[in-house]
């Protein structure tokens, strides 16, 4: 029997939140990436594992919310707990492996193209693992065509998001960055969704499992209050807000006093150093003339 599909039943409350959810993640997440271009190599793959971890939570509870309002005429819906937080694990991991090689290689040509397939896979694994781990007296299937399309939405919109991190150009920058990855989590989402067909069985078998409500709880607490904390880490720091990098230090070429290496490595026209020569004023007699 085919059952009846709502991706909506709260209305637009669910999609809106979860585009905020998205949105919040990738906005952390970008900014990280942007300040692991910022500062010396031995810093770099902390900021890089703090962005990968805000985009990965941003992702799944982002997923979750959404699904809050997702519901089946004539069956309940459960969710396995242990396959619902692997699906967590696996959009950290797959995230974190697309900013790493941005964040080393840098945001162009093959890296890039590299990193943003890789971080839109990971958008569409954490989703459709999440979807896997759903509970219902039923079956699920899934049109091709349309899964393809929202998996390329995916890692179109992660390049995108990327490549727009990449610039380092400042605090708003950025923050289109992230909208265009909430675009991608959320675009990809439903797009997936738009994919699913639910045949229900019509049986009186109870399904087993965790219920959306038991696990708000877990997912509020958890990835928000380190969304949280990533956000109060990208507030504190000024150049992560700013997004310029330190002035690299000037060698000290012999010859120029130390003292205007810093002037001439902004200003390289003070470089120019003339030798003084005595003025003769009018009027003036030398010790000879007097």
């Amino acid at each position: 029997m085919q059952g009846t599909v709502d991706g909506f039943s709260y209305g637009l409350v669910t999609p809106l939140v979860a585009y905020f959810m998205a949105c919040l993640g990738g906005a952390l997440g970008l900014r990280c990436t942007t300040r692991s271009m910022l500062v010396a190599q031995s810093w770099r793959s902390g900021w890089l594992a703090l962005g990968s971890a805000a985009i990965g939570s941003g992702i799944w509870t982002m997923h979750f919310v959404a699904m809050m309002g997702f519901t089946v005429r004539g069956t309940p819906i459960h969710y396995d707990k242990a396959m619902t937080f692997a699906s967590l694990a696996v959009a950290i991991v797959m995230v974190g492996i697309g900013i790493f090689i941005v964040g080393y290689r840098g945001a162009r040509g093959t890296a890039l193209f590299t990193g943003g397939t890789i971080t839109g896979l990971g958008i569409a694994s954490m989703h459709y693992l999440g979807m896997a781990s759903m509970r219902l007296d039923g079956k699920l299937e899934y049109n091709t065509l349309t899964v393809g399309i929202s998996v390329a939405i995916a890692m179109g919109a992660a390049t995108a998001a990327l490549w727009a991190a990449g610039q380092v150009r400042g605090f708003l920058w950025s923050v289109g960055a992230s909208l265009v990855m909430g675009l991608a989590v959320t675009g990809m989402h439903y797009t997936g969704m738009a994919a699913l067909d639910v045949h229900v069985h019509g049986t009186s078998a109870p399904a087993t499992g965790e219920s959306p409500a038991s696990l708000l709880a877990p997912m509020l607490i958890g990835p928000l209050s380190f969304l949280l904390l990533a956000g109060a880490v990208v507030m504190f720091d000024p150049l992560m807000v700013m997004g310029k990098p330190t002035v690299a230090p000037v060698e000290h070429k012999p010859g120029i006093p130390a003292h205007t290496h810093s002037a001439a490595h902004h200003n390289p026209r003070r470089l120019r150093f003339r030798p003084r020569r005595p003025v003769a004023h009018r009027g003036s007699r030398t010790p000879q003339n007097r």
